[in-house]
């Protein structure tokens, strides 16, 4: 399989790909015919498609960054689109948050979306263009106590996607992010177990997030894939990039005094 020529358009490398949004994402990609590479630290298991490539590694490391490329490369001349969404979080006070855990959530959440948009770039050029699609958050927008690192991490990888917009432009390489609000995934609810949120037990904090939403529940994995398969799709958003979708049951459109 290696060096065949793919089409440029069905060929996407998802980050995360194991966890509850990636994984949703990996099958609702493989089901709208794209091949996937998938990388994650975690094994998928049963399940990753057949014609594709699942990594496993971790991408806080630029040593793994390069390693994925090599087998990138060997997969496939060109790339369709890049899903960053590789993520980890630490919910404890500032004061608390050590330097190195400060660090690990920027090492995971930030730095592999720079290291793989440059790697990816040349992928984009020989596909003659393509989409990024940096998985955010509302966290970026509007925070909680106890969860800086992560806030802060989110926001720079807002940041981030306006300036790859404007660089990447010219080489008809669009890049967009995506904040989901909560979802229940592994990480929400290890978070939650952490007391992130306040709330008797798992099951009470997740129906305290279902009534901050106006849509009286929290987000499914498969919700948010849609959402980037959306972004990364150019028959329905290429007249979009710079841009950060919300998508959150409408928890950012309420007042909080309300």
């Amino acid at each position: 399989m290696a060096n065949e020529h793919f089409s440029s358009e069905k060929i996407v490398l998802i980050t995360g790909a194991a966890g509850g949004i990636g994984r949703a994402t990996v099958n609702l990609f493989t089901e709208q015919g794209w091949r996937v590479i998938g990388v994650d630290r975690a094994s998928f298991g049963k399940g990753f498609p057949t014609n594709g490539l699942f990594i496993k590694t971790e991408v806080s490391r630029p040593d793994s960054i390069d390693s994925i490329f090599l087998q990138l490369q060997a997969f496939t001349p060109v790339l369709g689109a890049l899903i960053n969404n590789a993520a980890v979080q630490v919910a404890k006070p500032l004061i608390e948050t050590s330097v190195e855990e400060w660090d690990m959530v920027i090492a995971n959440n930030l730095r592999p979306a720079f290291l793989l948009a440059k790697l990816a770039y040349p992928l984009f050029k020989a596909a003659g263009g393509g989409a990024i699609v940096n998985v955010s958050s509302v966290h970026a927008v509007q925070t909680s106590a106890n969860i800086a690192a992560y806030a802060t991490s989110k926001g720079g990888l807002l940041a981030l996607t306006r300036a790859m917009a404007i660089e990447f432009a010219k080489d008809n390489i669009r890049v967009n992010a995506i904040l989901p609000g909560a979802v229940d995934t592994p990480m929400l609810r290890a978070g939650l177990n952490r007391g992130h949120v306040k709330g008797a037990d798992i099951y009470a904090r997740l129906d305290n997030l279902a009534r901050k939403t106006v849509n009286g529940r929290v987000g499914q994995p498969e919700e948010i894939a849609h959402a980037i398969y959306f972004l990364a799709d150019n028959a329905q958003s290429s007249f979009m990039t710079g841009q950060a979708m919300i998508v959150d049951g409408g928890a950012t459109a309420r007042l909080s005094t309300e």
